[in-house]
């Protein structure tokens, strides 16, 4: 996993509520096991229709999806993520996540910021009237600015914030501790279990 540093993008609106996971990645998707070539199939359903705001020449390249209230709700599946990562998007930002989409996003290296509803509004009246709005997100100190001017806090919690900066998922944050636990370890002699005496 990437380490995920300060970056500048393009964003661009999806203003739907309740967006579920079968639509950002059809469960016919599901079988692979393997990340490459699903940014394609991203809300493939809804990308039949030539008018959808990700078939748009000004979506390619954009890094940051400003999505409705509710994003990422329904099954659980970490293709969801993966597909947002494989067509280019580094963070969707919204006023509510589920928690199953949160959950997976953030193991996966992708960022699901959370705003109050006016900046929610405002970012996507931007982003709908000024293809070209871009969004510096600032991760370690937790927080967007809005065209080099607005500046607006997120939360996330701080294990999460540990991973995504140092680009390693749960098993990777165990294995930066080895030293820390074969110290542990040294300094404490091996317990009897006394239970089975």
């Amino acid at each position: 996993m990437e380490p995920t540093q300060t970056f500048r993008a393009r964003c661009v609106a999806l203003p739907i509520e309740n967006i579920d996971t079968d639509q950002i990645i059809p469960a016919r998707y599901l079988k692979v096991t393997d990340k490459n070539g699903l940014g394609e199939a991203l809300f493939t359903d809804w990308r039949s229709d030539p008018a959808f705001v990700l078939n748009r020449p000004e979506a390619q390249g954009a890094g940051v999806l400003v999505a409705g209230h509710n994003f990422g709700c329904g099954s659980s599946r970490e293709h969801a993520p993966w597909a947002l990562q494989g067509f280019g998007f580094k963070a969707v930002i919204s006023t509510y996540f589920a928690d199953i989409f949160k959950n997976n996003a953030l193991k996966n290296g992708l960022l699901p910021i959370v705003v109050d509803p006016e900046t929610l509004l405002q970012l996507t009246s931007l982003c709908e009237e000024d293809p070209t709005t871009t969004i510096t997100v600032d991760l370690a100190n937790q927080q967007i600015v809005i065209n080099d001017s607005q500046t607006v806090g997120f939360p996330i919690d701080a294990f999460s914030k540990h991973c995504l900066l140092h680009g390693v998922d749960q098993l990777g944050y165990l294995q930066d501790q080895e030293a820390a636990i074969s110290a542990y370890e040294g300094a404490n002699p091996q317990r009897v279990n006394t239970s089975s005496l």
